[in-house]
């Protein structure tokens, strides 16, 4: 088993309404993956493989951090819908979407819990399916050789937090609102099973001169 380093993309298009819309990267986010790339260069991080989702924001942040890696895409490490989702509760449910960006912390929840209770005849998969798709992705990389670099999303990334640590799904979506653009998260394997030793961390944020970029829509 060779450890994991989960990365969330960088910030994309944080005005949109929809799925298509939001795949993208903002210009702040093109900069926030260069800027991981160069940290990770310059203290040597190592990894022999690449892996991402099949989204176009996954792809730009790879290609930004410019791993000199070919990038092995699939798609059981995209995102959940939240878009999709939140169309699907306020139609089924009468729980408007979002009017605004500073409502999603309030809003992402209610989406979780509902899909979580099977009450979401719109969503696109089951949650129990995006549980275990994500758990077999990791798995499957988890099997391979050598430390593996997975370019990914927030809920996945929470996903996978609440996979290791058990956490119910309130604590999940605390956890995936947490998670900024382009943090490190890393699952080390320790006694035969996959253990959390890094989450949320941006070192190559920290300098003063970058806290605007500390982003997490």
């Amino acid at each position: 088993m060779s450890h994991i380093t989960l990365i969330r993309h960088g910030q994309a298009n944080t005005h949109a309404k929809d799925e298509a819309s939001y795949d993208q990267l903002s210009d702040l986010g093109h900069q926030q993956a260069k800027w991981l790339g160069d940290h990770m260069r310059d203290t040597h991080h190592h990894h022999t493989r690449l892996y991402t989702g099949t989204l176009r924001r996954h792809r730009e942040t790879a290609d930004g951090m410019a791993t000199g890696m070919k990038a092995t895409e699939d798609a059981r490490l995209n995102e959940l819908e939240y878009f999709t989702m939140a169309q699907a509760l306020e139609a089924e449910h009468g729980i408007a979407a979002l009017a605004e960006p500073s409502e999603f912390v309030h809003h992402f929840p209610k989406v979780l819990k509902y899909w979580q209770d099977d009450k979401l005849e719109g969503a696109p998969e089951r949650f129990h399916q995006f549980e275990t798709r994500i758990k077999d992705a990791l798995k499957e990389i988890g099997e391979g050789t050598g430390p593996a670099l997975v370019v990914t999303s927030g809920g996945l990334i929470a996903m996978t937090m609440r996979l290791h640590l058990g956490l119910e799904v309130a604590a999940m979506a605390n956890v995936a609102l947490a998670i900024m653009n382009t943090s490190m998260h890393r699952l080390h394997p320790i006694g035969g099973t996959w253990s959390p030793v890094m989450f949320n961390a941006i070192p190559h944020l920290e300098h003063p001169d970058r806290q605007h970029a500390q982003t997490h829509v």
